[in-house]
């Protein structure tokens, strides 16, 4: 326990709301975030992923909802992409193939899974404006809070259900 409080399961952890008493004391191990210094306004919604403290922050557009996420990042620097794209389609259930850069690492890796608990896109895909980049979930959860991935963001399955409720086509994306 913290200052008398119960600990806090996983999904308080890593679900902060701004106006949490939690979020003063960062039970979640993760430091709130204002949007200002990331976005000139919050329209069509706001994702900042912070590759070094494997989160994701979210604002929803009239700023009433804040979230943050813990994610799993990219293994590496090469792979790992920065900057500003925005969400282009959502996928509930998507399917995966490797990338070809993947398939060379890796040629024993199937050209194709279907939708499933096989397939490391994990229950729900936001795909972004860079070509192969992803924010996803997963069904191997010792992915999260780690580098473990091939250059997407992912995210336990429950967390990107509840965050592909929220977001939509044209959400802004900003990975630091």
């Amino acid at each position: 326990a913290l200052s008398g409080l119960a600990a806090p399961s996983l999904a308080q952890q890593s679900i902060i709301r701004e106006n949490d008493p939690a979020l003063r004391r960062n039970i979640g191990g993760f430091l709130a975030r204002s949007w200002q210094p990331y976005f000139s306004s919050t329209a069509n919604g706001a994702l900042l992923v912070d590759i070094d403290s494997r989160a994701l922050h979210y604002w929803s557009a009239d700023q009433t909802i804040y979230r943050v996420y813990p994610t799993s990042v990219p293994i590496s620097e090469e792979l790992t992409r920065r900057g500003r794209t925005s969400v282009v389609r959502k996928v509930e259930g998507p399917s995966w193939s490797p990338t070809p850069s993947m398939k060379q690492r890796n040629p024993n890796w199937p050209d194709f899974v279907p939708p499933g608990p096989d397939n490391p896109l994990g229950t729900h895909a936001l795909y972004l404006g860079w070509k192969y980049y992803r924010i996803h979930g997963t069904h191997d959860t010792r992915k999260i809070g780690r580098p473990s991935s091939n250059g997407c963001i992912g995210l336990y399955n429950e967390h990107i259900a509840e965050l592909f409720a929220m977001v939509g086509a044209g959400a802004q994306v900003l990975l630091i």
